[in-house]
């Protein structure tokens, strides 16, 4: 008999694997689903619970708006076709439409806003280029002053304004102890529009200041130190280099003051300018002087259109503008 051959231990190939058979799977739990890919997880029917559509978290603020502002603007732009006699009419239209003092308050209104908004950009200019290329001493706490000054109620500058320049004030009892004269002085502007225009610029110019230093602060100075170095002097640098940069800054800085200075009423009202009348204070006078409220209603409607005109301007020009 052969002998039975014995498999090489060393030398010879290694003896393959034998495949092990699959365990058998438990039959309760061969079509189970993992957890993690379960629909009935505990953890995630809560977190499907919590969710909340995006609509509901704005409902609340929305309700808010509407009850605080959008409520009383629709009974305002109710109250305007509805006239004395009873009914529903564009009556209280026609009658404010045909009045001269709503196109004098109009005209004042418009003159004014623009008058004040051209001098702001000037002085806001101006003033701003010393701050931001002009050292001086206490040049950085005069930029302080400005984000301060935005916090005054606009009444304030009125009051200092009757102060220096009042019947009363500084100006006229410097003149009336230089002069020996008896009278009130020469300084009575400021019952006039000319006066108006003038507390106008001087609150509101701050208002341009801001972004206009804000854009002043990231303005390459490496730029201006080139065009001195090839012997442009102080204008051109401004009309060629600064002027192009603050062009945005002017832009919103502008369309905010035109807005504002359309719906001042407090300035107008402090300075005592008895012949000045604009929209607000002719709102004012509709309402509480007369007891006209449709006619009051109807001003106030045409100048919250203005307003949001302009408003939509301005959202126009500082998104282009990237202020």
């Amino acid at each position: 008999m052969g002998r039975t051959a014995e498999p090489q231990v060393n030398g010879g190939a290694a003896p393959k694997a034998v495949p092990t058979r699959p365990q058998a799977l438990d039959p309760a739990r061969a079509g189970e689903t993992p957890l993690a890919q379960r629909d009935d997880c505990p953890q995630r029917e809560q977190r499907r619970q919590r969710q909340v559509p995006a609509f509901v978290w704005a409902l609340p603020p929305l309700a808010l708006l509407g009850l605080v502002f959008l409520y009383p603007l629709a009974l305002v732009v109710q109250q305007s076709v509805r006239p004395d006699s009873g009914g529903t009419s564009l009556e209280p239209y026609a009658d404010v439409f045909g009045s001269a003092a709503f196109r004098d308050a109009l005209g004042t209104t418009v003159w004014l806003a623009v008058g004040a908004t051209v001098g702001c950009l000037v002085l806001g200019f101006t003033l701003a280029l010393v701050i931001a290329f002009v050292p001086f001493p206490g040049g950085k706490a005069v930029a302080r002053f400005v984000d301060v000054f935005l916090s005054f109620p606009s009444f304030l500058i009125t009051l200092a304004l009757l102060f220096i320049y009042g019947t009363k004030g500084m100006a006229n009892g410097l003149w009336t102890d230089a002069t020996g004269s008896t009278g009130d002085g020469p300084f009575q502007f400021l019952t006039t529009p000319w006066g108006v225009l003038l507390a106008e610029i001087t609150y509101f110019t701050p208002f341009v200041m801001r972004p206009l230093l804000a854009a002043f602060s990231q303005l390459d100075t490496a730029q201006l130190e080139v065009a001195s170095s090839l012997g442009a002097r102080p204008a051109r640098i401004v009309r060629r280099v600064i002027l192009p940069e603050a062009l945005p800054a002017l832009a919103a800085g502008g369309s905010l003051v035109l807005v504002m200075c359309l719906n001042e009423f407090g300035i107008v009202l402090f300075t005592g300018a008895k012949g000045v009348t604009t929209l607000p204070t002719l709102v004012y006078g509709k309402a509480m002087l007369e007891s006209d409220y449709p006619a009051a209603c109807v001003v106030a409607v045409v100048n919250i259109a203005i307003s949001v005109g302009l408003y939509g301007l301005y959202r126009v020009v500082s998104r282009r503008a990237g202020a």
